[in-house]
């Protein structure tokens, strides 16, 4: 297992392969939310089609992670994505990254951040936010990023446990 992160734009040619790598690690993490085994969001999110869709969104911009010549994560960023109910309207989101849980642990992840954050610098951006489920480990991760916790939110998707339906909202200032 190599322990070097490629991170390569993607294009509708790989929403496939975006596709696998994202339903893998979704069943990994969250099946836990869903009274459904997760296939409602799964199908909705993160077939080929849905993704294709997705990636011709010019604001949209994917990118794959790839470690030892195969995907083992994608993250998708909202390139000009204001963050609701603040004055940070030059902002960038990071709206998913999922990374494989065979390489959870590695470094991946925050490399796959870090390049999030350089690429919202080069762009001017003041900040970069997310949401976090609130029920996940990724808080400390972010947390440990320098993310600060700014809001909540509460998904209201019927097939999930209602119990999980929390989000966390993080942000971090570029300037």
């Amino acid at each position: 297992m190599s322990d070097i992160l490629e991170i390569q734009g993607c294009t509708v040619a790989d929403a496939n392969k975006i596709s696998e790598v994202a339903i893998k690690s979704y069943k990994e993490y969250y099946l836990y939310l869903w009274d459904d085994d997760g296939s409602w969001y799964i199908n909705r999110s993160f077939l080929p089609e849905t993704l294709k869709e997705e990636i011709k969104n010019p604001n949209a911009r994917f990118y794959s992670l790839n470690a030892g010549g195969e995907i083992i994560g994608f993250m998708k960023l909202n390139l000009q994505q204001p963050l609701t109910g603040t004055a940070y309207t030059n902002a960038m989101e990071l709206e998913r990254i999922y990374i494989a849980k065979a390489y959870a642990g590695k470094g991946f992840g925050r490399e796959a951040v870090e390049f999030c954050l350089q690429l919202a610098k080069e762009m001017n951006k003041d900040i970069v936010w997310l949401k976090s489920m609130d029920s996940s480990k990724a808080i400390t991760f972010y947390k440990r990023l320098g993310f600060e916790e700014c809001g909540t939110f509460t998904l209201d998707y019927k097939l999930m446990k209602p119990i999980f339906r929390g989000m966390k909202i993080f942000m971090k200032k570029l300037h």
